[in-house]
């Protein structure tokens, strides 16, 4: 089946309005000196990229520990989007609209009130300046996003498949893995997707709650743009992208392998 031509023209065009960007953030990432009005750089050098690597935030240590806090968020909300969207779809208890309509609160407070009124609590907590603290902080943000998410994939996928495999013996635990599991699992996946976008791009909230002792990408890009050393904020940049849609088009190529896999059995 050909594509229409106009949506041939569509595709192009946001392909170039993502790419071109991009493109001379990358040519920024290498220039030495850029006057106006040039349309090309009058210098080249590689002093962003030493720093990127060598430089007070170690690109691959920052990296690691970027991922591995937005991966941590992304699962955890994750597992409460699947125990919250089976509690409001499958069962009935009183007040269900309640906890469903809860859910999205945090999304109705601004970020600037909600990341002082939290910090706040947190130290009272003594979680204030910690991974812990920080992980917290961005799971209450990404728990909205991924329980949307779910609750619609649950509704989709329903609880008959899950009700006949006990008929047939199945422990609700069993038929819950061996059977819902495979069919919620592109969900999953989308959550986790979700909530780890949600994650890595966290400023605020991560030097708030933080206190610039857990290092993330973001927290280090920031800084960059607004002393405005474009080199230097151009390569974390791109780094921070690049890693960015790394991890999601692994995500995504992961869903769609599975859908491939359920479409030919």
């Amino acid at each position: 089946m050909r594509k229409h031509p106009l949506l041939n023209i569509l595709l192009v065009t946001a392909l170039c309005c993502i790419f071109l960007p991009l493109a001379v953030v990358l040519l920024w990432s290498v220039t030495g000196r850029w006057p106006w009005p040039g349309l090309l750089p009058e210098s080249y050098t590689l002093r962003t990229v030493k720093e990127l690597f060598f430089g007070s935030a170690s690109l691959p240590k920052l990296l690691l520990s970027s991922i591995s806090l937005a991966l941590t968020v992304g699962i955890l909300g994750t597992v409460i989007g699947v125990l919250t969207a089976r509690a409001t779809e499958l069962y009935r208890f009183r007040g269900k609209s309640l906890v469903y309509m809860g859910s999205f609160f945090p999304l109705l407070v601004p970020g600037t009130v909600f990341a002082m009124g939290i910090q706040i609590t947190l130290i009272r907590l003594g979680l204030s300046d910690t991974v812990t603290g920080v992980i917290l902080v961005h799971l209450i943000a990404a728990v909205p996003y991924c329980i949307t998410i779910m609750t619609d994939v649950t509704r989709s996928v329903g609880s008959k498949l899950e009700q006949q495999a006990q008929v047939l013996g199945a422990t609700p635990l069993r038929s819950f893995f061996e059977v819902t599991l495979p069919s919620l699992l592109p969900g999953i996946l989308s959550s986790v997707s979700m909530g780890f976008i949600l994650s890595y791009s966290q400023y605020f909230t991560t030097l708030m709650v933080g206190g610039g002792r857990v290092k993330t990408i973001a927290l280090v890009l920031v800084p960059y743009i607004q002393s405005g050393d474009r080199a230097l904020s151009s390569v974390y940049s791109v780094a921070f992208v690049g890693s960015a849609l790394l991890v999601f088009f692994l995500f995504e190529g992961t869903i769609h392998s599975i859908q491939k896999g359920e479409d030919s059995l």
